[in-house]
């Protein structure tokens, strides 16, 4: 994993441990889809894919504005079409992650509780 990455990715994960129905990443886990994710109420809501990308799910409609704005880019997971609801985040400014983060948190939080 890009060091930035991951160093970014663990200041994100230790400011969402503790909080309501947050699971960590699993060193233990085998390597899949998710196996570096944030999980609240069992949900991935934000991950660092193929060891340096930054991957938040998001709806649908503020994943394509992201997009258009050009703070981020489609996500794949391996299959031709993308994900509607992920997007890999491209933009590196201080506290975009973060905030990305929060509100993939609140999204996936709200939609299983």
């Amino acid at each position: 994993m890009n060091a930035n990455v991951h160093e970014r990715f663990d200041d994100i994960v230790t400011s969402f441990v503790g909080r309501p129905g947050v699971t960590p990443p699993a060193a233990d886990v085998p390597r899949r889809f998710g196996s570096d994710a944030l999980r609240v109420n069992g949900s991935v809501f934000c991950m660092v894919s193929s060891g340096s990308r930054f991957v938040v799910k998001l709806p649908a409609e503020r994943v394509r504005a992201l997009i258009e704005d050009g703070t981020g880019g489609p996500f794949t997971a391996g299959k031709k079409s993308p994900m509607r609801q992920w997007l890999v985040v491209t933009a590196a400014e201080p506290g975009l992650w973060e905030s990305l983060a929060e509100e993939a948190y609140v999204f996936t939080g709200a939609s299983r509780p």
